[in-house]
């Protein structure tokens, strides 16, 4: 859908991107990760052609070249509020000169959104979340090939959170492939089947979460001491099997980082055996976004 190569944008003397690269699928729900000031929104600004680039190139479409639609919810839509929810989507119809009936293009976005009922309601009387639903229906209304979503549960309570995520599934199920840019990244790792993560005007790492859970994170092991067992954390300490072993005074548990969580389990159960351990419980913690985002960008912010 979107290939972006060697793409460079500085303001002054601050350069924001730095020979990016990168590549959205058709299809896709790529997460686009990384702190702020990082480029993010620049990169989604020249997309969409609100700001120039300074080098680089993007490449619409399988072949290059092609005329695809974009919608774009920019961080905080600016929204007029002396309209209702009707009346504003009808002016994106005209700005957008949409060419088929608006009337049932406005049922249906509204109904997928969940704002058949409010839109009926003056824009300056909205609640964040309804204000970030009448944006994306304002996005989509033009039937875009590609989405880009700029924080679009910011600000936003679990109930709006889940509300938006649903909306953003339901939309990539009917086939638009969608960019979207979140610091949630519990969201991102619920939806996003892609992730890129931007550090130092490039991207860090490029993947399926998948791919990027197995490649930066590491399963870890904990275990719970029915009795505090300073000899055994000293065992396990002592033994070079793990990366590194913690040991809370209040919970008894010790935690062993590990490249391999079988073996990992395996090998803690052998040492603390042969120590006597009193075990009451193990459990087995998989690597979350959250946890590799934070060592990617840790280790690479310049």
């Amino acid at each position: 859908m979107l290939e972006i190569r060697g793409l460079k944008k500085s303001y002054k003397d601050f350069k924001v991107l730095d020979g990016l690269d990168m590549k959205i699928n058709r299809g896709d729900i790529y997460g686009f990760l990384g702190k702020n000031g990082c480029g993010k929104t620049t990169t989604m600004n020249i997309v969409c052609n609100v700001i120039p680039k300074d080098e680089g190139e993007l490449i619409l479409g399988e072949n290059g070249g092609e005329k695809i639609k974009i919608g774009y919810l920019p961080e905080s839509p600016s929204l007029y509020g002396y309209m209702n929810g009707y009346e504003y989507l009808g002016y994106i119809a005209y700005c957008s000169h949409f060419d088929g009936d608006v009337n049932a293009r406005i049922s249906a976005v509204l109904s997928l959104t969940g704002m058949t009922e409010g839109a009926k309601r003056r824009i300056k009387g909205y609640s964040r979340g309804m204000n970030q639903r009448l944006g994306i229906a304002a996005a989509i209304f033009n039937k875009p090939e590609l989405l880009i979503l700029d924080e679009p549960t910011s600000a936003l309570d679990p109930e709006g959170r889940a509300e938006v995520m649903h909306i953003i599934s339901a939309l990539s199920e009917a086939g638009t492939t969608i960019l979207l840019c979140t610091h949630i990244l519990s969201d991102v790792e619920r939806v996003a089947n892609r992730v890129g993560i931007l550090t130092g005007g490039r991207l860090a790492v490029e993947g399926s979460i998948e791919e990027i859970l197995s490649s930066y994170g590491t399963d870890s092991v904990e275990i719970q001491f029915s009795e505090p067992d300073m000899q055994a954390v000293g065992a396990l300490n002592e033994s070079g099997l793990f990366k590194k072993v913690d040991f809370y005074d209040k919970t008894l548990t010790a935690v062993c980082e590990t490249d391999e969580a079988s073996a990992g389990i395996r090998d803690a159960m052998r040492v603390l055996a042969d120590n006597k351990a009193k075990v009451s419980g193990v459990k087995l913690s998989r690597p979350t976004l959250e946890q590799v985002y934070l060592n990617i960008v840790g280790s690479t912010w310049k």
